[in-house]
């Protein structure tokens, strides 16, 4: 077989064997196919697309490419839930709690933020002494023994992603819905999870700016997991502002306790991370409707069982719990400064990523997978699209421990919020995606 035929066939538009896609993996995994033929292959994909099958069988080879996760160990059905990321999306810490007090296991691989976007284990390791670095039979000892773990990625887990995401960022083809889908999955199914929900952004702060792109990926993911087995849901909800109000931290911990303990119960975030929850419980065979699953999931967070297992996650994973009885313990800032509107008005525009860029000069995230993170810098949201402000209110709080980029940071946040003369209202949820189809909410 010859990488030369592949490009040909693949630039004519048609379609690549599994055979040929099994060859074409190898090579990115052994080196033995350059850089510059996998950045010809990425572009020819770009412009002329894969079809479902094709998609399958690249993720299923990549997913195969370096280690995966054995989760058999673990009794009863194993869910996960992934976000394509974004601002303000504290959604795993509140939802893993409130689905494994209801009996879900749980086995969540994240990621740390990079850019505009938070990760979980920044947010998590902002507790003191709390861990996310474990085996994988650690990880499976946890969630037998807790019911959740969320941890850090272990071993050498999809390497042929790792060297393709690499080319990709570099060569103007991450916006592929078949390789992005591909990269997604393919984590998802070395990670050894059966259930998974896919919580797919879209607007300014997400990867996928516009709805119907967000759409054909969320189709893309569902129609690989039906393909390889797994059970697979995608909701595709709203990243044109902020999802919580909280951009950081230790700011974004806090808040998950508050959505927990009943303090944030009519927020944006806490309506995404029940309507997550409840496609968890179904695909975990926890409940047979979502009316049942949201009784369910309500009775946990209204007895405080939710909040109780976060507490014992965080105790497993050798944090420190006093947190979830002082909270505010988190936020260690120097001062807070408040950025102040400077004309009345309703706020009708969020730039969504330019606020996560702004948290990221703040101190709260990465220009560079190598940098730091100052875990109790962040924003604090006070606004959000719809509600009315008069000249020197407070739009958001800035958490602040260094002078340097601060000008900077105030100068973005300011363009990224606009004000009108007219309220207007931000859908929250688009609509889900199973193997029986999609349904429209806008």
């Amino acid at each position: 077989m010859d990488m030369i035929d592949l490009l040909q066939k693949k630039k004519r538009g048609e379609r690549l064997s599994r055979e040929e896609i099994a060859y074409f993996v190898q090579g990115v995994t052994d080196g033995s196919i350059p850089d510059y033929q996998i950045s010809a292959f990425t572009m020819a994909v770009c412009l002329r697309g894969m079809d479902e099958e094709e998609t399958a069988n690249l993720t299923y080879f990549m997913a195969q490419s370096g280690d995966t996760v054995d989760l058999s160990g673990i009794r009863g059905v194993v869910a996960d839930k992934h976000s394509t990321g974004g601002v303000g999306d504290t959604t795993t810490l509140v939802l893993v709690p409130m689905v494994a007090a209801c009996g879900v296991k749980v086995a969540k691989m994240s990621g740390r933020g990079l850019g505009h976007t938070g990760g979980t284990l920044d947010k998590l390791e902002s507790i003191p002494g709390l861990r996310v670095d474990f085996t994988p039979q650690e990880m499976v000892d946890l969630v037998n023994r807790h019911g959740a773990a969320i941890v850090g990625q272990t071993g050498d887990l999809v390497p042929a992603d790792k060297r393709l995401y690499a080319i990709r960022d570099v060569t103007a083809t991450v916006d592929s819905v078949a390789l992005i889908a591909s990269s997604v999955m393919s984590k998802k199914l070395a990670s050894g999870a059966e259930a998974i929900v896919l919580d797919v952004k879209t607007g300014s702060g997400a990867f996928m700016k516009e709805t119907e792109a967000a759409f054909r990926l969320a189709r893309a993911m569902v129609d690989i997991g039906e393909r390889l087995g797994r059970r697979v849901t995608a909701i595709v909800t709203d990243m044109d502002q902020p999802l919580g109000n909280a951009i950081g931290n230790g700011l974004d911990v806090r808040e998950a306790i508050g959505v927990l303990s009943g303090q944030e119960r009519e927020s944006p975030l806490f309506s995404v991370c029940m309507l997550l929850a409840k496609q968890i419980m179904l695909a975990a065979g926890k409940a047979s409707t979502p009316e049942e699953a949201e009784a369910k999931l309500q009775k946990a967070l209204d007895t405080g069982a939710a909040l109780d297992k976060f507490r014992e996650i965080i105790a497993a994973q050798g944090g420190d719990t006093r947190v979830i009885e002082n909270p505010d313990s988190l936020i260690k800032a120097r001062r807070v400064e408040p950025i102040l509107a400077q004309a009345d008005g309703y706020v009708c525009h969020m730039d969504a990523e330019a606020i996560g860029r702004a948290a990221q000069l703040l101190g709260a995230g990465r220009s560079r997978a190598e940098d730091t993170v100052d875990h109790s810098v962040g924003i604090l949201m006070q606004k959000r699209v719809g509600e009315p402000v008069k000249a020197g209110e407070p739009l958001a709080l800035f958490y602040v421990n260094e002078e340097k980029n601060l000008d900077q940071a105030r100068e973005l946040f300011t363009r990224a919020v606009h004000l009108g003369e007219a309220r207007v209202e931000r859908p929250l949820v688009y609509g889900l995606v199973t193997a029986n189809g999609e349904e429209r909410l806008i």
